[in-house]
């Protein structure tokens, strides 16, 4: 059965105000409703200003870095009717498409659009906070050429990198929100509304294509309707028929002028774009000679491929991208988070490797210099003088304690078990706090029990 899926993906861009106001758009440290005015609030009679110049130049920005065709007839703001608490004037503003028929990854981006945010609705209590009425949001719809939640995952993953590197959009997190439609064999087209995370994207799609296809066995229609994912228990659950446009009574909002995309504007937005990622990739493959696997992981951030480049002026590359994609990463990954939060600086990195081809550091205490770093704040430089290996003496007597303190593993290993001698190996490795050589401390072990 031929699954087809599409999203509809909406990321606050990082504007200064609101997008037909002049409130803040950074509610982070708001009390409730205090972000607030009479326009985004949807009071009778309030009056929307001149549309965030510096949002529409956001979405240009993307439009551009996905590929598409800028728009150049008037693009009009519309009026998208619907009843619910979080929207105070009973309509959504959102714009026509400012860019179309664009690429990332193998899939279609069918169109682009500028769009405001409603209020933040807490079903459970009741209560509204508007501070996220009004915030600017880049809108992007894909076309359903993605077949399964794998391949769904690494477009959301390229996506996020492209919008990142665009440097138009947040990035604390918690404001992506995607809508995702998925059909079977063309059956009925089914919408599961507002996923905030990748991986819970991949699995709402396994259970819902499980769930399609369970009906299709079982000779039942799949019916157009809307769905919620329920996180906790990583489901889909029903919420409502799925609406048609004709639903919402799009109509051009007659107290907004339409947009005029100009050639000049493109041009000056396009003059300012970074390199986008897929493009730094194969660029980091050539000019470095590095692998494709490599090169990905090192250009998952911006602030990490700039990095990698700065350190690459005194490192040879190949040993620098082993040493991004295989400790560095496996640091921020343990620690969840992003090259950007670590607070990590070429200093840093460069003090570390240059550590590990002097000798005076194992590869196993420069990972911990860099958890250090990362959890404390601590100078790499510091850490690297208390972590140095040991000298040859001290070594040796760390082998006879382990030796001492683990006679079975002794035994095991006398006795043919082969493999004992790593725990042997990596109770040195506790007994030093990893500051002993793993090989040499091998080496001695093998020599003395021999």
């Amino acid at each position: 059965m031929k699954v087809r899926i599409g999203f509809e993906i909406h990321e606050q861009l990082a504007t200064r105000t609101k997008l037909f106001c002049r409130s803040p758009a950074d509610y982070r440290d708001a009390e409730p409703n205090t972000n607030v005015c009479e326009v985004c609030l949807g009071m009778p009679g309030a009056k929307p200003m001149g549309v965030n110049a510096e949002a529409v130049e956001g979405v240009i920005a993307i439009a551009l870095m996905l590929n598409c065709e800028l728009v150049r007839e008037p693009v009009y703001i519309l009026r998208k009717h619907y009843d619910y608490p979080d929207l105070p004037s009973g309509y959504q503003r959102t714009s026509m498409p400012i860019g179309k028929n664009g690429e990332l990854a193998g899939v279609g981006i069918w169109e682009v659009h500028l769009e405001e945010d409603p209020g933040k609705y807490d079903p459970v209590t009741g209560r509204v906070d508007y501070n996220r009425s009004g915030v600017p949001l880049v809108e992007i719809v894909t076309a359903p050429d993605i077949t399964s939640p794998e391949e769904a995952r690494n477009f959301m993953r390229e996506l996020v990198k492209v919008l990142h590197y665009s440097g138009r959009v947040r990035r604390e997190g918690g404001t992506m929100r995607v809508d995702v439609n998925v059909s079977i064999e063309d059956g009925a087209r089914v919408e599961i509304k507002n996923i905030n995370s990748i991986k819970g994207l991949y699995r709402a799609l396994k259970f819902e294509i499980t769930r399609q296809k369970n009906l299709r066995r079982r000779g039942k229609a799949v019916k157009r309707e809307t769905r919620a994912y329920i996180e906790e228990q990583m489901i889909t659950k029903s919420m409502r028929t799925k609406e048609t446009a004709e639903d919402y009574r799009y109509i051009p909002d007659p107290d907004l002028p339409p947009l005029r995309i100009t050639e000049e504007l493109v041009e000056r937005v396009r003059s300012e774009l970074p390199e986008a990622p897929h493009q730094k990739l194969q660029r980091f493959m050539q000019q470095y000679r590095i692998s494709r696997d490599d090169a990905w992981a090192i250009t998952s951030e911006p602030e990490m491929a700039d990095a990698f480049e700065q350190v690459c002026g005194q490192v040879e590359p190949g040993r620098a991208a082993a040493f991004f994609r295989h400790i560095i990463k496996k640091t921020l990954n343990y620690h969840g988070m992003s090259f950007a939060e670590s607070g990590l600086t070429v200093r840093d990195i460069l003090a570390v490797l240059g550590a590990i081809s002097s000798g005076r550091l194992s590869q196993q205490a420069a990972e911990l210099v860099l958890r250090e770093v990362v959890e404390r704040g601590a100078e790499a430089e510091e850490l690297i003088q208390r972590l140095s290996k040991l000298d040859e003496q001290s070594l040796a007597s760390a082998v006879e304690q382990a030796i001492r303190e683990n006679p079975g593993a002794v035994q095991d290993y006398r006795s043919g078990r082969r493999e004992a001698i790593n725990y042997l190996v990596g109770q040195v490795m506790r007994i030093t706090r990893g500051r002993a050589d793993a090989e040499k401390a091998l080496e001695m072990l093998q020599e003395r029990l021999s």
